[in-house]
């Protein structure tokens, strides 16, 4: 039997979403706090990375879901023949936000000094799911879940230090990426299933700026804050996947803030620079008057 704080909606169990932000973000300037004093930029040429993160979805056509979950609640208060069986009727709603967590992974390299060449893929899963209660007490789940995988190319270009620093080295950095979705991209639920297009000349792209947190030896952690657009179109249409959906060619987007962490490990060294021998003050010999 449902409890009087449920009769009127069933309460997300789902984290709150600002804690699982702010820790992340908490966990970001740990990371700062902890660097070492003597950092230096990424020497490596080429180097392999894994990339997870945490991804605010621009989705805008969860209120769709949202409307039939809305539209079967009410068919089960209508079905209620008693006062009794109406209080068995309540609703968990679907959260306002849809977030997740992404990882990449791919091959990065540094054709010349701070300029850096990447290609990686990731995989994008976002499901969301409620539960409903009819007048006999009977429990109806429903879901959809947004997935994708997208492959990107990407240019990130390190920042002179004379524009902007924290420790005297060049550690920030900008990334642009053009992303292309391979097949798999798909949006399904409790009512069916449409799958996304793949387009040779690509899905959107993605703005960062980073920062190199730390360097042990051969890894490099980098974080990144940024935001993506990425538009999946579909030759099938919202009504398959939810009712009364539009009949029209679906368009979703998967883009969004992202916060994310690069772990780095180089495979191989740049060639040395002339520039990185010169003398410094430690190091640096007088000539005798």
């Amino acid at each position: 039997m449902i409890s009087a704080g449920k009769q009127r909606k069933l309460k997300s169990t789902a984290p709150p979403l600002a804690v699982l932000f702010f820790f992340y973000l908490f966990s970001t300037v740990s990371l700062f706090a902890q660097s070492p004093p003597e950092e230096e930029r990424d020497k490596s040429s080429i180097s392999l990375f894994v990339q997870p993160g945490i991804s605010f979805l621009t989705f805008s056509d969860r209120s769709r879901f949202q409307d039939a979950i809305d539209t079967i609640y009410a068919d089960f208060k209508a079905q209620a023949i008693t006062e009794d069986e109406s209080l068995y009727v309540a609703k968990q709603d679907f959260q306002k936000v849809n977030f997740c967590f992404p990882v990449s992974l791919g091959v990065q390299w540094q054709w010349t000094q701070d300029h850096f060449v990447t290609l990686g893929a990731g995989y994008i899963y976002d499901n969301e799911s409620v539960v409903l209660t009819d007048r006999k007490d009977k429990i109806h789940n429903y879901e959809y879940t947004l997935q994708g995988f997208p492959l990107f190319l990407e240019y990130r270009l390190t920042i002179p230090k004379n524009l902007i620093t924290i420790s005297g080295e060049s550690l920030f950095s900008v990334a642009f990426r053009w992303y292309w979705m391979l097949p798999g991209t798909e949006i399904y639920s409790s009512w069916g299933q449409i799958k996304g297009e793949t387009p040779i000349w690509g899905n959107g792209f993605g703005l960062s700026l980073g920062y190199l947190v730390t360097t042990w030896k051969s890894i490099h952690i980098y974080s990144d804050l940024g935001f993506t657009s990425i538009t999946v179109d579909s030759d099938d249409s919202f009504s398959k996947v939810v009712p009364n959906g539009s009949t029209k060619k679906a368009s979703w987007d998967l883009g969004g803030i992202q916060l994310q962490f690069r772990f780095s490990f180089g495979v191989t060294k740049m060639k040395s620079n002339p520039l990185d021998a010169r003398p410094t003050e430690n190091t640096a010999v007088t000539k005798p008057k």
